[in-house]
């Protein structure tokens, strides 16, 4: 007589709060993608950010990983909080600038403000999901102790709500009151100093902010605009060195019809990212399609 083997398949049940698990983790290599590619693109030339933008990159895809492949709610939990921080450090970059980088309105980083700001939510909502109802042949848990799980759930989606609704007013706001960045630094008479910056001499303006020039530019094309022009605003007006600040001031033409000040045959630009007089956060980096560097002079 034949014997018959009788095998245990364990039965994988779809629930549609997976949908969220799914879908957090599809956000987290979104945002993770959207870094991978800034970092190759110059940013990881940046002194501080560039590392911090790798470490994001990877943990972004770690945390994907983990989310998609296991069910736990503590992993959706660091998942959330992951992209809530990133998205605080994308909102403090704008305002008031992280390790002397300031980063500006951009289409790019708007859509990954969004997308944190969604991932939170969904990663959230999943971490704080009710506790499925024991099946028949499952122990059913306390009534007491289902009670307080369920109330604790339920305070959790309500933090996560709210939590969400702070992030995406917080991003609101911030991108608005940074939409009107002055992409032009001038006047009619623009001065001109020459400033020991960091033991190197650097031409600066009036109030001692370095200048910099850019590798792709010539002397009769300044090739820095829209977004660029935005990180780096273009000195425009009439040069008026102070005396004793050797070499050649002209203008050029921009695209947008402003008369661009060069400086030996290097059109100048200031810097965003430098929040005070004898900084130069901006000297050798790749950023916007090029090299950035500061303006060095001889005394």
């Amino acid at each position: 007589m034949p014997v018959t083997q009788s095998t245990h398949v364990r039965e994988r049940h779809f629930h549609p709060w997976q949908l969220l698990r799914y879908g957090g983790g599809a956000l987290l290599i979104a945002t993770g993608a959207t870094h991978l590619g800034l970092y190759l693109t110059g940013y990881n030339t940046i002194p501080t950010i560039g590392w911090l933008f790798l470490l994001q990159v990877i943990s972004a895809f770690a945390l994907a990983t983990a989310t998609i492949e296991f069910t736990g709610r503590l992993l959706c939990a660091v998942g959330a909080g992951f992209l809530l921080s990133t998205l605080v450090g994308y909102l403090l970059s704008l305002r008031i600038g992280l390790f002397g980088f300031r980063e500006v309105r951009t289409t790019a980083g708007i859509v990954a403000g969004v997308v944190e700001v969604v991932g939170f939510a969904v990663l959230a909502l999943y971490a704080s999901r009710p506790e499925r109802r024991a099946g028949p042949s499952a122990t059913p848990l306390p009534i007491q102790r289902s009670i307080v799980g369920e109330r604790t759930f339920l305070a959790g989606r309500w933090v996560a709500l709210a939590l969400t609704l702070l992030a995406a007013l917080s991003l609101g706001l911030f991108v608005s009151e940074t939409g009107a960045v002055s992409t032009t630094h001038g006047g009619k008479n623009v001065s001109f100093k020459v400033a020991d910056i960091h033991g190197t001499p650097v031409l600066t303006n009036a109030r001692g902010y370095a200048l910099y020039w850019f590798a792709p530019d010539s002397p009769t094309t300044s090739r820095c605009n829209a977004t660029c022009a935005a990180y780096w605003p273009p000195v425009t007006g009439s040069p008026s060195p102070e005396s004793g600040v050797v070499g050649t001031f002209a203008t050029l033409r921009r695209s947008n019809g402003a008369a661009q000040i060069t400086y030996d045959g290097h059109p100048l630009y200031t810097y965003v990212g430098d929040s005070a007089p004898g900084q130069a956060n901006g000297n050798h980096i790749q950023l916007n399609g090029g090299w950035w560097y500061e303006m060095k002079v001889s005394k």
